[in-house]
């Protein structure tokens, strides 16, 4: 179930004027910053289905640079991200995509900045609501709603074991956990959703891991 009250329905107090358009469209951009860990150089955005059809109208395409820049759903800097996208020296352009997508308000965004590159794909569900489904085209459904870990690591036996015993001894509670892969005994994108912030230390300790290789924490907070 997506939705837990009417107040997730309405949505968050927000620039306007569409909480799906608007507000979903900023966390995307939220979440991909938060992902990238600066703001960016340079960003592509390419947008399908009704995101492509009323972006500008919608105030999709400015939502997006907002949540890139790293304003919340309720900042009025969002109505000039254009303006302050340029004031950043952050380059983006928009490109409109026929292609149909799982979701018809999605975006994919790829960052860049020197040699640091991701790409994420998000949806908005509605509500001001948006799932991250897709880090580097690995697919994957982060909500969002809570701190998550994404851990890139070798796809060998004992690793997600490891990752594991790490997050249980520090008493972390898992909200929902998933792991993703493009081929056996490749790389694996793991993510874990969790009821708190994860410390540094923990982190440090993950990434210790024999086997692991990136790891990210994703927090809009």
């Amino acid at each position: 179930m997506k939705f837990k009250s009417v107040f997730d329905i309405i949505g968050p107090i927000m620039v306007g004027p569409s909480s799906s358009h608007t507000a979903g469209a900023a966390r995307i951009g939220l979440a991909a910053r938060s992902l990238f860990g600066e703001t960016p150089d340079h960003v592509d955005i390419y947008l399908f289905g009704s995101f492509k059809d009323t972006y500008k109208g919608h105030g999709t395409d400015v939502a997006l640079l907002g949540g890139l820049l790293g304003f919340d759903t309720d900042d009025s800097r969002i109505i000039k991200a254009k303006e302050y996208a340029e004031e950043a020296g952050m380059q983006y352009q928009f490109i409109e995509l026929e292609e149909t997508r799982s979701h018809p308000n999605t975006a994919i965004l790829f960052l860049r900045k020197g040699n640091s590159r991701i790409s994420v794909e998000g949806i908005s569900i509605g509500g001001g609501k948006m799932e991250i489904v897709s880090i580097d085209e690995y697919d994957i459904n982060i909500s969002g709603n809570n701190p998550a870990l994404l851990v890139f690591h070798k796809d060998t036996f004992g690793t997600i074991g490891r990752i594991t015993t790490i997050i249980g001894d520090e008493g972390i509670n898992v909200a929902q956990m998933n792991v993703s892969r493009k081929e056996k005994g490749n790389t694996a994108l793991m993510t874990i959703e969790v009821d708190e912030i994860v410390s540094e230390e923990t982190i440090n300790k993950i990434e210790g891991v024999d086997g692991v290789q990136r790891v990210f924490l994703m927090d809009e907070s």
